[in-house]
C-alpha cells in the first residue's frame, strides 16, 4: 500500500535578457551547495562577455537543513566578489536566507536569479517509510534540448535595456559617429585634427571614469571641461594667473636659448607650470563645490563634490578640455608652421598629427593624472574637513611637482620622461584605488578590473 508524503523542492530561475520571468531552472539539491559564476566549474555558469560584472566565483546557495531535518531551507552568501551580491536590492556581506519570490542579482544591474520552491506530494510505501525522491533532471531546464526559441534566432528582440547598460551600445554609437566624421573631413586636416583629437580623449577618459567605478552625470562632466576652456579663453583671467606665478613667484619660463642650471628649470617649472596650471584646473572642481552648496538635494549630490571620487572624475574631464586647447591652439600649429617653413605643407601636417596624437594618448600620464590626482585630495579634504587646508596643501604641491618633473626630463632625456610618466599614471591609479575603497556610496558604484578578475 502507498500514501502520500509532501516534500518541498527548491530552485532558481535565472530571468531573461529583458527581465521576464521564464528563464532557465536550476534544481537545488539537498546535498549540494550550488555555486554561480563565470568559472566553468560553477554550477551555474554566466556568460562571461554579456556578464563582465559577474565575478569567477560570485555567490554560492547553499542546503541548510532544519532540526529534525525533514525540512529544508537555503541561503545565498557572497564569495567575495567584486560588485556585490543583491538580494531584493539590498547588498549582503555574509549569507542571508532565501524565501519563495527573493530576487538575487550579482553586482550592479547584473543578472538576476529568482528564488523558487513547490510543495509535491510522492508516494510514500506504507509499513517502509520510504519516500522516493522525483528525478533532479526534470527540474533543470524548462525547455528541451534541442529547442530554439524565438528570441535566440533574432537575440536583438530580448536584449532590451541590456545593450545600453552591459553591451557599450553608446560608446559604440559614439566610435561610429566620430568614425564617419573622420572619413568626411578627409581632406581638411584641421577639423580631421579636433575630431581625431576628442575621440582619443574621450577614449582615454572613458577608462579613467570605467576604473572610478561612480557615476556622474555626463553633462557635469562636459562643464567641467568647458568651464577650463572658457577659463583659458578669457585673456585678462589668465594673464593674472600670469602675474602671479610667473612675475610675482620666480615662474618665469625660460627660453630655448636660455643657459640655466637644472635645479633653476625644476623651480621655474614648479611655479610657472605645475602650479599655475594645476590651480587653473581646479577651479572647475572648486566652483562645483561652491555651487552645490547652494543647491537642494538631489541637485547638491549630482554638481558637488561630496567624495575623492567626484574630485578625480571632475578633475581629469578638466584636463580633457585643457589638453584638447593646447595641443590643437598651439602646439600643433606651432609645429606644422615651423615644420612647413622648412620641408613643406605635406610635412608640416604630417608632423602637426604626429605630436597631436602623441600628446592626446600621453593624457592619462599627463595632465589627466596630475589633475586627477589633486581631485583626489580635493574630495578627499571635503570628506574630512577637519584636516582640509593639510590634505588641500599634500595634494596641490605634490600634482604640481610631478606637472614641473614632467616639463623638466622632456627637455633632459627621453628615458627619464618615461619614468615620471609611469610613476603619475601609477600615482593616479592608486588615488582611484584609494577613493573606491573610502567612497560613501561604495554599495552603489560600479567597479570594472582589467586583469585578474575573481
Amino acid at each position: 500500500m502507498t500514501g502520500n508524503k509532501a516534500r518541498r523542492i527548491a530552485f532558481l530561475r535565472l530571468m531573461s535578457g529583458n527581465g521576464a520571468a521564464g528563464g532557465e531552472l536550476y534544481s537545488l539539491l539537498t546535498s549540494k551547495e550550488m555555486v554561480i559564476g563565470r568559472d566553468p566549474n560553477c554550477q551555474v555558469v554566466l556568460d562571461a562577455i554579456v556578464y563582465r560584472m559577474v565575478s569567477r566565483r560570485h555567490a554560492v546557495v547553499r542546503p541548510l537543513a532544519s532540526i529534525d531535518e525533514n525540512e529544508w531551507s537555503w541561503t545565498v552568501c557572497d564569495l567575495s566578489s567584486a560588485n556585490g551580491t543583491f538580494v531584493n536590492g539590498r547588498r549582503i556581506h555574509n549569507c542571508q536566507e532565501l524565501h519563495p519570490g527573493d530576487r538575487i542579482t550579482l553586482g550592479h544591474d547584473g543578472p538576476q536569479l529568482i528564488f523558487e520552491s513547490e510543495v509535491h506530494s510522492l508516494p510514500t510505501a506504507i509499513g517502509t517509510g520510504i519516500t522516493p525522491l522525483p528525478p533532479v533532471q526534470s527540474y533543470a531546464s524548462v525547455s528541451k534540448p534541442d529547442s530554439v526559441s524565438f528570441t535566440q534566432l533574432f537575440p536583438i528582440l530580448s536584449t532590451g535595456k541590456d545593450l545600453t547598460s552591459k553591451a557599450y551600445l553608446i560608446p559604440g554609437i559614439i566610435t561610429v559617429v566620430f568614425v564617419v566624421s573622420m572619413f568626411v573631413t578627409v581632406g581638411n586636416p584641421q577639423a580631421f585634427q579636433v575630431i581625431l583629437a576628442t575621440f582619443i580623449a574621450l577614449a582615454a577618459y572613458y577608462v579613467v571614469y570605467l576604473l572610478c567605478g561612480k557615476h556622474k552625470p555626463w553633462w557635469v562632466l562636459l562643464g567641467s571641461g568647458l568651464t577650463t576652456v572658457l577659463i583659458l579663453l578669457n585673456r585678462p583671467i589668465v594673464n593674472i594667473f600670469i602675474f602671479v606665478f610667473r612675475d610675482i613667484l620666480p615662474g618665469n619660463l625660460p627660453n630655448d636659448q636660455e643657459r640655466i642650471t637644472l635645479t633653476e628649470l625644476l623651480v621655474r617649472m614648479f611655479f610657472g607650470a605645475g602650479l599655475m596650471e594645476e590651480l587653473i584646473k581646479a577651479m572647475p572642481i572648486i566652483g562645483a563645490y561652491f555651487l552645490a552648496k547652494a543647491l537642494p538635494s538631489p541637485w547638491r549630490e549630482r554638481i558637488g563634490i561630496s567624495e575623492p571620487l567626484d574630485g578625480i572624475l571632475m578633475g581629469t574631464a578638466s584636463a580633457v578640455g585643457f589638453t584638447l586647447l593646447e595641443t590643437l591652439g598651439q602646439y600643433v600649429p606651432e609645429i606644422t608652421r615651423s615644420v612647413s617653413l622648412q620641408a613643406g605643407n605635406g610635412a608640416g601636417e604630417l608632423a602637426g598629427l604626429q605630436l597631436l596624437i602623441a600628446r592626446i594618448l600621453g593624457l592619462p600620464a599627463g595632465h589627466m593624472a596630475y589633475s586627477g590626482y589633486l581631485g583626489y585630495f580635493i574630495g578627499l579634504a571635503v570628506l574630512k574637513p577637519s584636516k582640509s587646508w593639510q590634505i588641500l596643501l599634500v595634494g596641490y604641491l605634490s600634482a604640481s611637482a610631478l606637472h614641473a618633473l614632467w616639463n623638466v626630463t622632456g627637455v633632459i632625456n627621453g628615458l627619464l620622461l618615461v619614468v615620471v610618466g609611469v610613476l603619475s599614471y601609477a600615482f593616479l591609479m592608486a588615488a582611484i584605488l584609494k577613493a573606491r575603497a573610502l567612497s560613501p556610496t561604495r554599495e552603489q558604484n560600479f567597479a570594472t578590473r582589467f586583469l585578474g578578475p575573481k
